[in-house]
C-alpha cells in the first residue's frame, strides 16, 4: 500500500477516497469533517499534505490498539 492511504498520526488505513487516485474524486469523508489545525501543526513537516488523517485522528480520539 501507498503512503498516501496510511494515517500520518497512527499509521492506520485513512479511508480516503482520494488516496491512490490520479484523477480528483468527488466525495470523501474528508471533505466534510472538520479537523483541528493544531493536529495537523503537530504533524512532521515532511508528513503534511501527503495524506489524510484517519476518521478517529481526525476527530481527535486516541488511537485503538490492535
Amino acid at each position: 500500500m501507498s503512503e498516501t492511504t496510511r494515517c500520518p498520526c497512527c499509521g492506520q488505513l485513512n479511508d480516503c477516497a482520494q488516496a491512490g487516485q490520479d484523477a480528483a474524486v468527488e466525495d470523501c469523508w474528508c471533505f466534510s469533517t472538520p479537523i483541528d489545525p493544531a493536529l495537523l501543526d503537530a504533524l512532521p513537516a515532511e508528513q503534511r499534505n501527503r495524506a489524510c488523517l484517519c476518521p478517529r485522528c481526525a476527530q481527535g480520539l486516541p488511537v485503538e490498539p490492535d
